[in-house]
């Protein structure tokens, strides 16, 4: 009776031995080695899961293709027309670098440890002579003083010329927003003007404008019309000089300057017309 009762104890306690809580009792840690002997073997139970199967071997040059195309779909759109620009792009980004070069080379003026610093109040003298506010108040105050009506009129087409210079070249620089080749704050007089951004250049295309509606309209001699044409160019180095435009935001300040004088010249008021403009103001 005894060894009877034994042999069921040593079952129950096998059988405590077999359950989930009490399993990590029974079984070896796991970076233990498993000695030799028939005494260290584990007892029969669940052991640990099995290692997952090792993924499939693929060639080198499928994998590397699948990683591409996957590197693909997860770039967005528009890094993905960076990595391949087209011919267009890298035209225009190859001018645009020429244009900003260039255009800090030719800033000789543009701070105090320039190479030209010393003639820096000179040019910006040259920049004010195409300034908005000096010929909108000489040409009011030309047109008061006038008494002729041939004068008059040439006067007041002008005046509105200068004024639509003014507007349109301010809502493209508003629309722009270009900044120049150096950090050259705006003046106050580019304030009055609305003069705060670099491209175009409004004082290149005020220049261009006069220079062609004066040699229209007036009658110059041939070494008057030379200087003419001479001081719109200055005009439009300077702004380039001191650091305050580009380039390419100089000639196209040109090429509005000019589109500027066909369209006053399309829309010329007439005497009656400007002698009406005139009372009512």
């Amino acid at each position: 009776m005894p060894a009877s009762q034994s042999r069921a104890r040593a079952r129950e306690r096998g059988n405590v031995l077999q359950r989930a809580e009490f399993l990590s009792l029974s079984q070896p840690p796991r970076g233990a080695p498993e000695p030799r002997g028939g005494a260290g073997r584990r007892a029969p139970g669940p052991g640990p899961p099995p290692p997952p199967p090792p993924p499939p071997t693929t060639t080198p040059g499928a994998g590397e293709g699948g990683r591409e195309r996957r590197a693909s779909q997860q770039l967005p759109e528009e890094d993905c027309m960076q990595l391949n620009p087209s011919f267009r792009g890298i035209a225009f980004n190859s001018l645009l670098a020429i244009d900003i070069c260039l255009s800090k080379r030719l800033g000789v003026c543009a701070g105090r440890a320039a190479s030209w610093a010393g003639a820096r109040s000179m040019v910006k003298l040259i920049g004010i002579t195409g300034h908005g506010v000096p010929w909108i108040g000489g040409t009011i105050l030309c047109l008061v003083k006038s008494s002729s009506l041939a004068g008059q009129e040439v006067l007041m087409n002008l005046l509105l010329a200068l004024l639509l210079d003014i507007m349109t070249v301010a809502g493209v620089q508003k629309l722009i927003k270009r900044r120049g080749p150096y950090e050259t704050p705006p003046g106050l007089l580019d304030y009055l003007t609305m003069d705060l951004y670099a491209f175009p250049a409004g004082h290149a295309s005020r220049a261009a404008m006069l220079s062609k509606f004066f040699l229209s309209h007036l009658v110059l001699a041939v070494p008057l019309r030379v200087l003419l044409l001479l001081w719109a160019l200055c005009v439009g180095l300077s702004r380039v000089a001191i650091g305050r435009h580009h380039v390419t935001d100089v000639l196209s300040g040109f090429l509005i300057g000019y589109f500027h004088f066909q369209l006053v010249e399309a829309l010329w008021l007439s005497s009656n017309t400007c002698q009406m403009l005139i009372s009512a103001w």
